[in-house]
């Protein structure tokens, strides 16, 4: 079952969506007496079908719930898929692992590693449950740097996507995919939002992008969404890259991001990019935030 600092998160989720909510999307008739935001408490239990008493315990973190009840919960706050899939998680109700469980970090970065490098100018890289960088190809570290640059403990795509000055410069419309990766690490984390590790990533985006804060602060979960980005490194020209990702077999918790040429040209531009990967470089590591 969920862990103290998951009942937590949880009850925040849960709590962040009430009072997203007016009384109207749930059939309600407004009063015009209200001091909070959002439903009541007593209206989203009365809609759930559980006491008062016990969802206000539910949002403070006190309480385990069943499925069915958090179901329940979920139609009354209008949660969508990646919502209750998240609610799930922190709750403690996961994906059953492969039979075997999950690998190590480095038994499996030696597994996919060949997977990342069959594609040469698809820029591929492996994350773990953290969004941690486990892997990636000579594609990637052309577009983006050398991982190895970065400061292991910065060296995570949350960090990357928030902080990396070379990544932010290459990627146009960085802002919306940024977002997304954080939305869908929430989607996906489950209680590893309470690990030490999380908190470690948190601290560091915080020292490095504090005016960010309020991405990782919010409670909004999402899908990563395939989609096209373009990316213009320096003296290659514009690149369009359709995004799309997957977990491996041996570990769900894991996942690969690969970003592929959506045409021929970005084919042709980036097997120049990884051909000549000094052409793209905007500057030493030391000038990135990594302090």
């Amino acid at each position: 079952m969920s862990t103290p600092a998951a009942g937590q998160e949880l009850g925040a989720f849960l709590r962040a969506h009430r009072e997203l909510l007016k009384p109207g999307d749930v059939g309600l008739t407004a009063t015009a007496r209200r001091r909070t935001p959002g439903l009541r408490r007593e209206e989203v239990a009365s809609l759930s079908g559980v006491g008062l008493a016990w969802y206000t315990w539910l949002e403070q973190g006190r309480v385990t719930a069943s499925r069915q009840v958090l179901e329940a919960v979920a139609r009354a706050l209008r949660l969508d898929a990646a919502g209750l899939r998240h609610a799930m998680r922190l709750a403690g109700y996961h994906e059953p692992s492969p039979a075997g469980g999950e690998q190590g970090p480095g038994r499996l970065a030696e597994a996919v590693q060949p997977v990342l490098d069959s594609w040469p100018t698809s820029p591929a890289v492996l994350l773990d449950r953290y969004f941690d960088l486990l892997g990636w190809n000579p594609a990637w570290a052309a577009l983006w740097g050398a991982p190895e640059a970065v400061p292991a403990d910065r060296r995570n795509l949350m960090w990357l996507m928030a902080a990396d000055n070379r990544l932010r410069a290459v990627l146009h419309d960085w802002e919306p995919l940024a977002m997304n990766v954080f939305q869908h690490f929430r989607a996906q984390a489950g209680p590893a939002l309470g690990d030490s590790r999380t908190g470690e990533v948190y601290r560091r985006l915080d020292a490095d992008a504090p005016e960010l804060r309020h991405w990782w602060g919010c409670h909004s979960v999402a899908e990563l969404t395939a989609r096209t980005v373009t990316v213009e490194p320096a003296g290659i020209g514009p690149v369009r890259l359709a995004l799309s990702s997957f977990h491996p077999v041996d570990d769900p918790s894991a996942l690969v991001l690969l970003f592929t040429p959506a045409g021929a040209a970005d084919r042709a531009r980036m097997t120049d990019l990884v051909e000549h990967p000094l052409r793209a470089v905007a500057g030493p590591a030391e000038d990135r935030r990594a302090g």
